[in-house]
């Protein structure tokens, strides 16, 4: 059984079950990939509409003998409703337990019987399978992804064992992860009424309450060739397989769409607040700002910001908090432009036993207040260039990371050509652009704040150990 991971906007290196964590042992593939908007292409991409509406992006990469498919699904949690929070992470659970020609368990193991592997992972925008193989293993990828894509059993059986799967999931990932809770907390208070607001997994009442019918609905509304992308990358002759995708593919028959969701979260006019006392080792402090998407030229310069706030131990946060003052244990800063709809920039610090909260939470602020007075220096902002453009020619040897890349850039409404001006963007960032964005985004009455307090008991016997 694969290992499925939903993907959530939140500290990648912190709170690694939140994120998609694929572990791919195969030096090929690349390291383990999380979406990031500081990866671009140098690649060629030939793209194709099939006669269904079907995206095909194909991209010939014939350095070593393998390929990855993937296919995009246009729908998260973002395309759900209040009471069934968790649909589109149930229904990429159910996608693996089967169809009528290939039952249960049969579509992982005829993978690794052909020496791949494959996976999925759920976010807020996107639902995503991919198979990574022998370059002359394709046409079974791409049989088996068709053949789920509009023939899945929904069987009720199943549906009810799993549902306790994912509701173990939860327990693990979220009610038993303080961090993880505090995380989803404060999602929750930054987007009152978008979709945003609830989690990818769901809530325990929504999970208790979904039905098969939920996830059929779910499925047969948004698992169609007019609602997907189909991304194939590696060692490939694009002419040779494009009549085989179109084969497979193209006799399958488009849906009608509901409209993309047109919520717009309101203005927010005041800082929100919330504390969360749970039984962990040490304190935790978030702060989220409300932030644009890839829509904004602003986004260039808020990833420039982030890099320089957080990125590496010569980071501003790193530098102040973690060596010069020694109040928290780690420190960072999130951003992504590849959204769907505007979400927020993110600076966390874990707390040092013995320290405060609230003083770790004044320092966060004190470093981002002096981005907003003074310019970054000019070896700050260099060096925040060199980061992005570093990450985008080391992504180049991941075929895999090439592939999430462009389905990632297309089914968030980017437009997979959107990549082929990244650098060149970054590269035109000033430090009066990163100085101006700060200003413009990282106050106060945007600002969502969320604390992780603990329980008396363990706070001293953390306090304890570090003495």
């Amino acid at each position: 059984m694969p290992r499925r991971r939903f993907i959530t906007p939140v500290l990648h290196a912190l709170l690694v079950m939140l994120v998609v964590v694929l572990v791919i042992s195969d030096p090929l593939f690349g390291a383990p990939p999380q979406p990031s908007s500081s990866i671009v292409l140098a690649v060629r991409v030939q793209e194709h509409v099939l006669a269904n509406g079907m995206k095909v992006l194909l991209v010939e990469s014939p350095k070593a003998p393998v390929v990855t498919v993937q296919i995009w699904y246009k729908v998260g949690s973002r395309n759900e409703v209040m009471g069934r929070a968790g649909l589109s992470h149930m229904l990429e659970h159910m996608m693996f337990k089967g169809t009528p020609k290939n039952p249960k368990g049969t579509f992982s193991r005829t993978i690794r019987k052909n020496g791949g592997n494959d996976n999925a992972f759920t976010s807020q925008d996107y639902t995503a399978y991919f198979e990574n193989l022998a370059a002359d293993r394709v046409e079974l990828a791409l049989e088996l992804e068709a053949d789920r894509l509009r023939g899945l059993l929904l069987d009720e059986k199943e549906f009810q064992l799993e549902r306790e799967v994912v509701k173990e999931e939860r327990r693990l990932r979220t009610e038993d992860d303080p961090q993880a809770f505090l995380v989803e907390s404060l999602f929750a208070q930054a987007f009152q009424i978008h979709p945003y607001h609830w989690p990818i997994i769901g809530w325990f009442p929504d999970l208790n309450a979904m039905t098969r019918e939920d996830l059929k609905r779910h499925y047969e509304t948004y698992y169609a060739p007019n609602n997907a992308t189909l991304v194939v990358v590696g060692d490939i002759k694009a002419e040779a397989l494009l009549p085989t995708i179109t084969r497979l593919f193209e006799p399958i028959p488009p849906a009608a769409l509901p409209p993309p969701p047109s919520v717009v979260e309101p203005e927010q006019r005041g800082e929100r607040r919330i504390v969360v006392k749970r039984d962990a080792q040490v304190a935790f402090v978030m702060a989220g700002y409300r932030a644009p998407n890839y829509a904004s030229a602003d986004s260039y310069a808020l990833m420039i910001l982030e890099s320089v706030l957080s990125h590496g131990k010569s980071s501003r946060l790193y530098q102040r908090l973690v060596y010069d003052q020694k109040i928290a244990l780690a420190v960072g800063a999130e951003y992504s432009l590849l959204q769907a709809d505007p979400e927020l920039f993110y600076c966390y610090a874990v707390v040092k036993p013995g320290r405060k909260a609230e003083n770790v939470e004044r320092a966060l602020y004190r470093e981002i207040a002096r981005l907003q007075t003074a310019l970054p220096t000019v070896e700050e902002l260099q060096r925040a260039k060199n980061q992005v453009e570093a990450a985008y020619i080391f992504g180049q040897d991941s075929i895999f990371r090439q592939a999430m890349l462009l389905g990632q850039a297309e089914t968030v409404g980017a437009g997979w050509k959107h990549v082929e001006e990244f650098v060149e963007r970054i590269r035109g960032v000033t430090a009066e652009d990163v100085r101006r964005v700060a200003q413009r985004y990282l106050v106060e009455d945007t600002r969502t704040v969320g604390i992780l307090m603990p329980t008396p008991a363990r706070a001293k016997q953390a306090a304890a150990g570090a003495q």
